[in-house]
């Protein structure tokens, strides 16, 4: 019985906040590329949430199966004139069709309306995650802090460098800061990387170098973190705590603002990796988002939409790295093809296109391993 009720637990608290996170990223990454490849007059066979056989579906008046599938974890549009759901053409097959049927196919279409098509998925993701956070941010608002240091942590950058309580921080490496969450969002990415931290005390600004120390941290669910820490803290009385509420179009600028810092923050993630400043440890597969969605989903449903945005975002940005099977990789063949004038020919695609699954393949064990390790402790 107790192992039933575990059973039904985590399936309750876990798999369906993470099945309703992916499904709805999915879904309108999916949809940008049906709504494009409509737009551009690419004829469209299926619309599938999900990998595998299909589990139920329809076909609408335009022939385009709709479906939803066993394995849910990505799914695909598939375009007319293509040989899989990865949009890989079938060329015998398309070279035998009439000439106005070619035409609506994905590979008969002009190179922009592929490439528009192709690009939509990911920009509905950051459609998406902008939309999400504009709505949270036009019902929420925003509560932020002045950057104004209440405490020096002992032994720390912050301490070594003359930080001092009271003071103001009004710039990092010349860049302006506003509050104290963009103080903390530009530390956090530079562990072991020596900052110019400009301070303002008793009307003078002064230039405080400092190296963040890379630190481990336990959130509030017991995961641990890597990220570079300086030392100071700030509190209510002295750095003001306060909500800023917005209107509509403020919302949807911070909107962008908020995905474009998930951006930047990973690649600075990415070059961390590179320089070895932070443990690949981190990079989270299937389990791993399960996990957060669970966690985010005891919070409510305003947590579990931020992480759906936060996830759209980086599924968006991954899809556009320069990966055959990726929308990226299409994109790296159509500048190709831009600038030869002529298509990548379909031999070496085809190479390409099975070593970016390898790849693919590859990191999706990578991070799964991480996954179970971090559940193994």
């Amino acid at each position: 019985m107790d192992m039933l009720a575990g059973s039904v637990g985590f399936l309750t608290g876990y798999i369906v906040p993470f099945l309703l996170v992916l499904t709805l990223i999915v879904f309108v990454h999916e949809m940008g590329h049906y709504l494009a490849g409509r737009w551009s007059g690419i004829g469209i066979t299926a619309f599938s949430v999900g990998f595998g056989p299909e589990l139920l579906g329809f076909t609408d008046r335009h022939g385009t199966r709709w479906k939803l599938s066993a394995i849910p974890l990505g799914g695909y549009v598939k375009f007319l004139g293509d040989d899989d759901p990865a949009s890989i053409p079938d060329y015998d097959s398309v070279a035998s069709l009439p000439e106005e049927v070619r035409k609506r196919t994905f590979l008969g279409a002009a190179l922009w309306k592929r490439a528009v098509t192709v690009a939509a998925g990911p920009i509905a993701n950051f459609i998406l995650a902008i939309a999400i956070f504009a709505v949270m941010f036009s019902i929420y608002g925003r509560q932020v802090a002045d950057p104004i240091v209440a405490e020096v942590r002992p032994d720390s950058a912050a301490e070594a460098a003359g930080v001092r309580p009271g003071d103001l921080l009004v710039a990092l490496d010349g860049n302006p800061v506003a509050t104290f969450d963009d103080v903390r969002r530009y530390v956090s990415v530079r562990p072991e990387l020596t900052i110019t931290v400009t301070v303002r005390r008793d009307g003078a600004d002064l230039d405080l170098p400092m190296v963040p120390k890379r630190t481990e941290i336990t959130d509030q669910f017991g995961n641990k973190i890597e990220l570079g820490l300086i030392g100071i803290v700030t509190n209510q009385e002295t750095g003001n705590f306060r909500v800023v509420e917005y209107g509509p179009l403020e919302a949807v600028g911070q909107g962008a603002l908020q995905s474009w810092h998930i951006v930047t923050g990973t690649f600075d993630y990415l070059s961390n990796l590179v320089t070895g400043r932070m443990k690949a440890d981190q990079l989270g597969g299937p389990i791993r988002v399960a996990q957060a969605s669970g966690q985010m989903a005891t919070l409510g449903v305003a947590a579990l939409l931020q992480l759906a945005a936060v996830l759209s975002v980086s599924i968006g940005l991954l899809n556009l790295m320069p990966v055959p099977v990726l929308d990226g990789g299409h994109l790296m063949f159509y500048a190709v093809e831009a600038i030869r004038g002529r298509p990548v020919g379909p031999g070496a695609q085809e190479i390409a296109f099975r070593i970016g699954m390898a790849l693919v393949l590859m990191l999706m064990v990578f991070a799964t391993w991480n996954d179970i390790s971090m559940l193994l402790g």
